[in-house]
């Protein structure tokens, strides 16, 4: 997990010309969220038996951004090089994770575990986790 505390402007952004899709949501949207995501992995060309991982991590941050930043959180999706990149945004302020022995709080280790890459940037603008997940099997 790579973490990064006020990045430069545009430090990870799609490329150039990459469609880009966006879904703002609340913490009722949640259910929307899990489909958004599943249906941007399958489009992506996802392996099947990825999906469900995939929809797991999104799901997790997702919820930490609308339970623990503030609402309402930006979600984007386009692909690079091959694979799916995920970012979720809110305008909340980063709190370390879970203490030693904590029974919740543990989404970002959860979807770093699912997701070949996470970075975690934040700062006065909000915080930003973006993953990568391989694209096309």
């Amino acid at each position: 997990m790579n973490e990064d505390v006020e990045p430069p402007s545009g430090y990870t952004s799609p490329p150039p010309g990459a469609p880009v899709r966006r879904l703002r949501f609340r913490l009722p949207d949640l259910p929307r969220v899990r489909q958004f995501a599943e249906d941007e992995a399958r489009d992506a060309g996802m392996a099947e038996e990825a999906v469900g991982d995939f929809v797991i991590a999104v799901n997790e941050v997702a919820t930490n951004a609308v339970t623990h930043g503030a609402e309402p959180a930006t979600l984007r999706t386009w692909t690079a090089s091959g694979d799916l990149v995920v970012e979720v945004h809110d305008e909340g302020s980063w709190k370390p994770g879970p203490m030693p022995g904590a029974v919740g709080g543990m989404g970002l280790w959860v979807a770093r575990l699912l997701s070949s890459d996470l970075t975690l940037r934040v700062g006065n603008g909000g915080s930003t986790v973006i993953m990568r997940f391989p694209g096309k099997d």
